[in-house]
């Protein structure tokens, strides 16, 4: 039974509660920095933020239903080598599983992080969320949200809604964080729960003073069923209309149109880690001849080139490391579906090789290790 306490929530303001909370991190120098998302002053934008003295932690904004990108790479960063001192990072669930993938790829570790989440109701893509954050300032907004959804309306808007990622994101909790900040099923403007799932989860929490509670947990359970089964089935829809609008060549090429091969998709993508990506080396640099020779043999050559391979590459690359996170849809300028291939095709991937990217430390990459028995019905059984 993991142990479980509560943050008491003042003036109905879950936020400020939060930004108490991590305030009391560094206050009592269980880390020494705070890796949390942080509203810029002067444009009420939301973007990761390392944050090393209190006051500024007054700026945090964990709940707001921005996700400009994923901060895997950010924590990739900050542990690729020892770090001397201890640090928390408050991050979505599909940010930690993207985390553990690249741990598990020997780019990040877990030294010395705290990983800490909250349940996830869904995030709008940049540009929507440039339009529902400005109708209200500050945390507002992000109180407007989560206030909606408890009375049943929703997460559209007028203008938006949540990414399709988010609809289709079967893993609201992070069962490998060091600590969950319980949502649902609870009433977030009274209190918030805090579950520790780790040792180094009840370490932090007996380090900060905070009392263990029994807390009935029925309600979470039944909140947390209902939201993955209408993902689910929102996912399954998906999955059949990317299934069909990619079934032959034609189709794909259809599908990939508008790519320009700007490669944001590849840049934001959390596991694409790759010091150098062969589609910026020379190897894709063509000589002026070669356009021509593929122009008179078609009688019309799409330009640019190469963007059916370039995601077909990434495809393989990437499919069994895939989270769902949708940073590859939410920076493409052309709103090419990316996200929905991906996620189509990890999902045949990953079911095929039994496999949940960032579900577990433990688990390898499917391809890095061996299995005898693998694929039997490919290989006949053979002993």
């Amino acid at each position: 039974m993991s142990k479980i306490g509560k943050i008491a929530v003042k003036d109905r303001d879950p936020v400020s509660s939060l930004q108490d909370f991590l305030k009391t991190l560094l206050e009592k120098a269980v880390v020494e920095a705070v890796l949390v998302q942080q509203r810029l002053p002067m444009n009420n934008a939301v973007m990761p933020a390392l944050v090393t003295e209190t006051e500024k932690l007054g700026w945090a904004d964990p709940l707001a239903p921005a996700f400009p990108l994923n901060s895997a790479r950010m924590l990739s960063r900050l542990t690729r080598k020892s770090l001397d001192a201890p640090i928390a990072a408050v991050m979505r669930p599909c940010e930690i599983r993207a985390f553990v993938e690249l741990v598990k790829l020997k780019q990040a570790s877990t030294d010395n992080v705290v990983l800490i989440s909250a349940d996830c109701l869904g995030a709008y893509a940049n540009t929507d969320y440039a339009k529902v954050g400005a109708l209200a300032p500050g945390a507002q907004s992000t109180l407007s949200f989560h206030k909606n959804i408890a009375a049943g309306k929703g997460t559209a808007t007028e203008d938006a809604d949540i990414s399709s990622a988010c609809k289709s994101c079967e893993h609201p909790v992070a069962p490998m964080a060091d600590i969950n900040i319980g949502l649902l099923g609870t009433d977030i403007e009274q209190s918030l729960l805090l579950i520790a799932n780790t040792p180094k989860g009840e370490k932090l929490l007996d380090d900060l003073g905070v009392a263990e509670e029994d807390v009935a947990l029925e309600n979470r359970q039944k909140a947390l069923e209902a939201l993955i089964g209408e993902r689910e089935a929102w996912r399954d829809k998906m999955f059949e209309r990317t299934s069909e609008a990619v079934s032959d060549v034609e189709k794909l090429m259809n599908y990939l149109s508008n790519c320009v091969n700007c490669y944001n998709c590849r840049v934001a993508c959390p596991v694409c880690y790759c010091r150098e990506c062969v589609f910026t080396t020379d190897v894709f640099d063509h000589e002026p001849a070669q356009y021509m020779r593929w122009a008179k043999r078609r009688g019309a050559l799409k330009m640019p080139t190469d963007t059916v391979f370039y995601h077909l590459t990434r495809l393989a690359h990437m499919s069994a490391a895939c989270v769902g996170c949708g940073q590859c849809s939410n920076a493409c300028p052309n709103d090419v579906p990316v996200m929905e291939l991906f996620r189509t095709i990890a999902g045949g991937v990953q079911t095929s090789f039994d496999y949940c990217a960032g579900a577990s430390l433990e688990e390898e990459p499917p391809l890095s290790v061996f299995h005898e028995k693998e694929f039997s019905e490919v290989t006949g059984g053979i002993d």
